[in-house]
């Protein structure tokens, strides 16, 4: 109850402080490339059931629904503001509503695709699918995009067991960090 709490509140006082940077993030996407700003992608959520996560679209809207690193050419897909939004981590920004809803946390395992079985598939296997999926988490700030499936759920099995809201703390702290170096970031 304490981590709802504390997730509605952040979730809160970040779109009020973020409002303009959204707006603006908004009009950027649509008047630098056709189709609707945002991109609602299938996810998985607590225990493996699909919810539907919304992010600023740095695609064109005819890319496969795949994880960039498995395109062939992920570079020939993104808009002109693609990989910009993807480095600072602004195309992110719209998961703030997934928050509220209550389909995410600030900090959890992220959300993997609909179609992601080996990655679901080892985080059932090790009780992770449990938690909610974060908007940031311990994988994230251990590397990122860069990590192998198994090391990244071995990180999600660290966040399992030492889940606390000082540890949370200690995640959204070196998230910013991370954002701000734009490390481990595909693109």
């Amino acid at each position: 109850m304490a981590k709802r709490a504390f997730d509605l509140l952040l979730a809160c006082v970040a779109i009020v402080v973020l409002a303009l940077p959204i707006v603006l993030v908004a009009l950027m996407v649509r008047f630098t490339s056709a189709g609707p700003a945002l991109y609602w992608s299938n996810r998985v959520g607590r225990n493996n059931a699909i919810f539907r996560m919304p992010k600023f679209r740095t695609m064109r809207v005819d890319t496969p629904a795949v994880a960039t690193h498995l395109l062939a050419d992920p570079g020939r897909f993104l808009t002109p503001i693609g990989p910009f939004l993807r480095k600072t981590s602004l195309d992110e920004l719209p998961q703030l509503w997934s928050i509220l809803r209550g389909d995410m946390s600030f900090v959890g395992p992220r959300p993997a695709l609909f179609n992601q079985d080996d990655l679901v598939a080892l985080r059932t296997q090790h009780g992770v699918d449990k938690l909610l999926p974060g908007l940031t988490g311990w994988a994230q700030v251990n590397g990122r995009d860069e990590l192998p499936i198994p090391l990244k759920v071995r990180l999600d099995v660290e966040y399992l067991q030492n889940r606390s809201l000082v540890f949370d703390l200690k995640i959204i702290m070196l998230t910013f960090i991370k954002v701000a170096r734009r490390e481990g970031v595909a693109h």
